[in-house]
């Protein structure tokens, strides 16, 4: 359900009690008086900030708030008048850089960030993210997911050029042997990944991030040339750590991932990582059905695919926007992106590819084919597709997992219950040996589309099963 935006009328910033909190950073007072005032529950307070409803109600019972960047995020979502702000012992609005629109500001909001950034910041923001979710703190496991928290991280990519010198004089030399180093845990992580889910490997993923790269960054003596290197191999694993936050459903979490990887993708100069991100913002933002953003991401990939000279991004991002077109069931614009991406893919030289795209190929865009048509509402064409999807590389079982999952799905959609419950039987062989949200939840998509035929004994079979594997569905 969507919530109201939070509208906090300009004569609470002078109400005493609210002035008392401010001055005492008192943010469970200012809470609990807010909604005293606004009639605002902790759930719409916590959308308008960009903070779980959970981490609210603690704020709202005593716990304290420290962390300036959350400090930030509560003044911009109130939309604090400088006085307030300064009351809070934050910088005025007046002096920070920021756009005046309402999404730029729910952008910035969102990701902590000025527009105008070093490279340095970029990174201490990044070993903070990491320390942060070893460190299971509330400040980033708390936070949810916006889609206006892409706004501002697309914008810089686009406006802010990458830095002409990247160099540090630190004490320990890096070189080609440590970022050979992080490129292989990437595609071992990666492997492991697309084999048993995104919650099987996330938290190892962070230790060596926060364990084995944070020293790397900090202590470390390279040039530019050495840096860029460095920092792509970094923004590839940070790529990874938000893919599988996404994959498990830690949202928000996946969220700060690829902000953090798209900016360090950006103080390395590498445009083609650059445009695989923004395609997995774009794939994350459509999955959580924020369509328009899905979208405007999608197109944004393929601006930095085609600037990055890579034909085969180009054709992943076409069919990224086609999946949002679809969601949002304009089949016209679906039909253009899905030829702009045919067409790519057939002038694609894969030959040079970078070792994250592998995954990319013809079994993947008829899967995504296959998605597009059942979000659609044509259960014929995604079942075509969807058993093209099926001439796969083994090695991906979660994609397997979910392309089977969308066959018996398309099965079940044109009343082939029968069909559809031996396929769903193969996908949810599958999903039991990963650790994916995703995978499990397309299972449960096809349990709900078998509902209207629970009388016949192949469907309760069926959904007595999914329920021993994945739990009662309360």
């Amino acid at each position: 359900m969507l919530l109201d935006p939070l509208r906090i009328p300009a004569a609470t910033w002078s109400d005493p009690a609210v002035r008392d909190a401010l001055s005492r950073r008192d943010v469970g007072g200012l809470f609990r008086r807010i909604g005293q005032l606004t009639g605002a529950s902790q759930t719409r307070i916590g959308a308008a900030v960009g903070l779980e409803q959970g981490y609210v109600s603690r704020v709202t019972a005593g716990r304290k708030v420290t962390s300036i960047e959350v400090l930030e995020r509560i003044a911009d979502g109130c939309r604090m008048p400088d006085e307030a702000r300064m009351a809070l012992g934050l910088a005025p609005q007046s002096s920070r850089p920021c756009h005046r629109d309402m999404a730029s500001t729910q952008g910035q909001r969102q990701s902590g960030l000025p527009v105008n950034r070093s490279w340095r910041e970029d990174v201490r923001a990044a070993i903070q993210l990491w320390e942060g979710d070893v460190n299971r703190r509330d400040v980033v496991r708390q936070i949810a997911f916006s889609s206006a928290g892409y706004t501002l991280p697309a914008l810089r990519w686009f406006t802010a050029p990458p830095p002409r010198t990247v160099e540090q004089a630190g004490s320990r030399t890096v070189d080609r042997p440590e970022i050979e180093t992080i490129r292989e845990m990437s595609a071992t992580y990666r492997r492991l990944d697309n084999q048993y889910g995104g919650g099987h490997s996330r938290a190892a993923v962070a230790r060596y991030l926060h364990q084995e790269v944070t020293p790397l960054l900090e202590n470390g003596r390279y040039e530019t040339p050495t840096a860029r290197k460095l920092l792509s191999a970094i923004a590839e694993l940070t790529q990874l750590a938000g893919w599988q936050a996404y994959d498990v459903a830690d949202h928000g979490v996946a969220q700060l991932y690829l902000t953090r990887a798209l900016e360090l993708a950006q103080a390395a100069g590498d445009a083609g990582l650059g445009a695989e991100i923004l395609a997995a913002m774009s794939h994350q933002a459509t999955y959580l059905g924020h369509g328009v953003t899905g979208i405007d991401l999608a197109r944004a990939a393929r601006q930095t695919a085609i600037r990055a000279g890579l034909t085969v991004l180009t054709a992943e991002a076409s069919v990224t926007e086609a999946h949002a077109h679809a969601m949002m069931r304009d089949e016209r614009a679906c039909t253009v992106a899905l030829h702009q991406a045919e067409v790519a893919l057939d002038r694609a030289d894969r030959s040079s590819d970078p070792q994250w795209l592998g995954y990319f190929d013809e079994a993947y865009l008829s899967a995504k084919f296959g998605h597009c048509f059942r979000a659609l509402g044509k259960p014929a064409q995604a079942e075509r597709f969807a058993a093209r999807s099926l001439r796969m590389d083994e090695r991906y079982v979660r994609g397997k997992a979910f392309n089977l999952a969308l066959l018996a799905c398309s099965q079940a959609q044109q009343g082939d219950a029968e069909r559809a419950c031996a396929v769903g039987a193969e996908a949810l062989t599958l999903t039991a040996r990963l650790r994916s949200a995703r995978a499990a939840g397309y299972v449960r998509e096809l349990q709900a589309e078998l509902a209207p035929y629970r009388q016949r004994g192949a469907v309760q079979g069926f959904i007595r099963r999914v329920d021993t594997v994945l739990g009662t569905r309360r």
